[in-house]
């Protein structure tokens, strides 16, 4: 009998504010960032109120590590220091590896209406911390999608089994071989996908309620479940309406984790460096 993973922790996305004053849900991130790893942080914005998010994210800069943004609703425009220029719509993603530094701005490309999505910060081996930044957007009809009875996912990145059908993501070639699905569970549907042992897996819901694992337990709209290191990753939907969630799975790097800011790094040197760097003028620049 296949052994099920558990929840080992649930978090409530707890309101908070960053870039210009951008009103948003953040549903892990800061302290304690091993027990995520390699996942840094996760944010949810979401309003119908263009105040909330009308300020975006003027130029601001990254290193270490990478970002995927995925917009449900609304537009959103990255522009870099590197000349990209790219305009995210519904259902678009945007993956960007900050890798050795990039200077970016992230802003919304309408004045009223709802804008909602997540931005997901995945760390980056230190062996590839500094390598050259890069950046993809990926237009919604590009993301794969599959329907398996009653159950409906869209596949950004990874590669799995989900009820016994392969599921292949977007993007496959990264570092830590992150799994990121959005999933939606009719009524009474459920979903069982294996995890390689001691990879970290991660659900989040954001619509309706689900239980999780042997132990039944239920998780209810902006709660993130971190599950145990090991076993199947089993996911039910016992109410009358549809349910919706993240579910991200991923290999650990293992390594010392410091952060400051838009910095993460493995020593404080480092990110003094990234400072000096960034101060310079010389952040992200070809050596």
């Amino acid at each position: 009998m296949a052994t099920i993973r558990n929840i080992a922790e649930m978090i409530q996305a707890k309101p908070a504010s960053d870039g210009d004053g951008v009103k948003l849900l953040r549903v892990f991130g800061g302290r304690g960032p091993e027990r995520f790893d390699p996942f840094l942080m996760l944010d949810e914005f979401g309003s119908q109120e263009a105040s909330d998010y009308i300020g975006g994210f003027p130029s601001h800069p990254h290193r270490g590590f990478e970002t995927v943004t995925y917009m449900l609703e609304g537009k959103m425009e990255h522009r870099d220091h590197m000349g990209n220029v790219g305009l995210l719509g519904d259902g678009d993603v945007q993956w960007m590896s900050a890798a050795g530094g990039i200077i970016h701005s992230e802003m919304p490309k309408q004045t009223q209406g709802r804008m909602r999505g997540f931005q997901l910060w995945v760390n980056l081996p230190a062996s590839q911390k500094m390598r050259p930044a890069s950046y993809s957007d990926v237009k919604a009809a590009d993301i794969p999608e599959y329907t398996l009875d009653g159950v409906t996912l869209k596949a950004i990145a990874g590669v799995t089994m989900v009820n016994h059908h392969k599921v292949i993501g977007y993007f496959t070639e990264v570092d830590t071989q992150p799994v990121y699905l959005d999933v939606c569970l009719a009524a009474g549907q459920a979903i069982t996908l294996p995890a390689d042992a001691e990879h970290t897996a991660l659900v989040y819901v954001f619509e309706g309620s689900v239980t999780i694992g042997a132990g039944d337990v239920s998780l209810s709209s902006q709660h993130l479940a971190r599950l145990d290191d090991r076993g199947d990753i089993v996911i039910v939907n016992k109410t009358q309406k549809p349910a919706r969630l993240l579910v991200l799975v991923a290999k650990p790097l293992r390594e010392p984790i410091v952060q400051y800011g838009p910095f993460v790094m493995n020593t404080t040197a480092q990110i003094e460096q990234a400072l000096a760097d960034y101060r310079s003028g010389t952040l992200g620049m070809a050596s």
